[in-house]
């Protein structure tokens, strides 16, 4: 059976009804703890709001999808990331609806900050290949890089070990902010 994919227009006349189940965000709205009660009139101008503010987000989306090289008529994640990106008014969604990277750009940049919370010493920068040989292959450096021995790599699951490994870098001066996002 073919998916229904018909559009629904927006409305041309206010008929005093909602298309999101006005049930439902009421049942939302009590969930907040900082709301007591709220009216129904309350209620009914946030479920319209609610829906003008999806149709304004389906509209720049369908946008981005005709602006494309090879234009579509079906809205997609990328679509909805790229108008998120693009337009300052939708800015706020950013953490909701990020914009899409492929998997080896995030295992990348996870090796590199793993590397710089153990104290390696990073060849290329992220997202680009490493510094080396034409052919692909590494330079030999017998366990140094520029004549200082290569830090020890630590279990992750020792954490006094951890710490001295720490101190020795700070005593080394060697002291950054360490990148909490990976």
């Amino acid at each position: 059976m073919p998916y229904n994919t018909t559009a629904i227009p927006p409305r041309k006349e206010i008929t005093g009804t909602t298309q999101l189940p006005l049930t439902r965000v009421k049942k939302i709205i009590n969930m907040d703890q900082d709301i007591n009660t709220c009216s129904n009139n309350a209620a009914f101008v946030i479920t319209l709001a609610t829906e003008m503010f999806i149709q304004h987000l389906a509209q720049e989306a369908h946008n981005m999808a005709k602006f494309e090289r090879k234009p579509r008529r079906n809205i997609q994640y990328k679509d909805m990331a790229n108008a998120v990106l693009h337009h300052d008014n939708l800015e706020f969604l950013e953490d909701v609806i990020p914009k899409t990277t492929s998997y080896s750009k995030v295992k990348d940049q996870a090796a590199a900050a793993r590397a710089k919370l153990k104290g390696e010493k990073k060849t290329g920068v992220v997202g680009e290949e490493p510094a080396g040989l034409p052919n692909g292959k590494k330079h030999k450096t017998n366990g140094h890089a520029n004549g200082v021995a290569a830090p020890k790599i630590l279990a992750d699951d020792d954490p006094s070990a951890q710490l001295e490994m720490e101190m020795r870098q700070a005593e080394r001066g060697h002291d950054e902010d360490v990148d909490m996002t990976g």
